[in-house]
């Protein structure tokens, strides 16, 4: 499924999705859009047997026809496998991301 700002792609063989890749595409200042994975899963079942680069794959030609020049994903810290993964089918290491949280503490604005 693809909208004007993004997209959900899911990988289905036989039976129930094995994976799913969800994402968006942002225009910046400086350069031409830029699409940022939010979402990446594959099931326990279906991992190891390359459905997750099937999904990067597909995920980059959606982020490309859509006029991207690049593709990311924030990874959680405490994810070293995640890391691997993305390091091995492409991806580098590219600044620090800083952000400000809207909310005061116990939901104040």
């Amino acid at each position: 499924m693809r909208g004007r700002d993004g997209a959900a792609l899911v990988a289905v063989e036989w039976g129930p999705p094995g994976g799913l890749v969800v994402l968006h595409w942002y225009h910046t200042l400086v350069a031409e859009p830029t699409a940022q994975i939010t979402t990446l899963l594959v099931a326990p079942d279906d991992r190891r047997r390359g459905l997750g680069r099937l999904l990067l794959k597909a995920a980059a030609q959606a982020a490309r026809s859509a006029g991207c020049d690049g593709l990311e994903m924030l990874l959680p810290p405490d994810r070293p496998d995640l890391e691997a993964f993305c390091a091995a089918t492409g991806f580098v290491a590219a600044g620090t991301r800083m952000t400000r949280p809207l909310r005061k503490k116990g939901g104040e604005r």
